[in-house]
């Protein structure tokens, strides 16, 4: 062979290895990078759909879940209480829930699916702290005969009912946020996902 064929083949044989490392990196940092477009494990589970099981609430009992790292109230209202709502329509800020970025189930004046079940995102609405849950009517350091139960923010004094209405005249500018939620069976909440039309 002549040092002309060895040069040709030697150079066809690097060009040829050469090409397949270099097919063999790209693909190395391809795969990766697109992984990287599909949401972590951990992602997915904070916007997950979370199960609450309320068969054994008892009426007047709250428990609390957590929902894409928010606390979410979920309160077992006794009719009282649900009577209770007519009486603090005219110390509240918006008595028929018009808001119109909440779920179609909230216009309503219990704001739910199911007059019983109280669903909320528990963030007081003025500066996101915790509202503590006050369901004892007459209160007295919470307005006495005009405080029908409800929740109280201990940061700047927020009050909202047993709806999670906000009371005029605090700093909460709006109602407590109810998420999406559905009944995946009687006792089985679901909060994160819509309630079917």
């Amino acid at each position: 062979m002549t040092d002309d064929v060895v040069n040709k083949t030697r150079r066809r044989v690097l060009t040829a290895a050469t090409s397949v490392v270099g097919a063999v990196g790209v693909v190395g940092a391809a795969v990766p990078f697109v992984g990287s477009w599909n949401p972590s494990a951990k992602a997915k589970a904070a916007g997950a759909p979370v199960r609450a099981n309320i068969g054994k609430m008892d009426p007047g009992q709250m428990i609390t879940v957590e929902w894409r790292g928010k606390p979410v109230y979920i309160v077992r209202r006794t009719q009282e209480t649900i009577d209770n709502l007519d009486k603090v329509d005219d110390l509240v800020s918006d008595p028929n829930s018009e808001d119109p970025q909440q779920p179609e189930y909230v216009s309503s004046k219990t704001r739910s699916i199911k007059d019983e079940y109280l669903v909320l995102i528990g963030l007081c609405t003025h500066l996101g702290c915790a509202p503590l849950f006050r369901p004892e009517v007459g209160a007295s350091d919470l307005g006495g005969d005009e405080w029908q139960g409800g929740f109280f923010c201990p940061c700047h004094g927020s009050k909202f009912d047993m709806a999670g209405r906000v009371y005029k005249g605090v700093p909460a500018p709006t109602n407590l946020e109810v998420p999406p939620y559905r009944y995946e069976t009687d006792t089985l909440l679901v909060v994160g996902e819509d309630q079917e039309a």
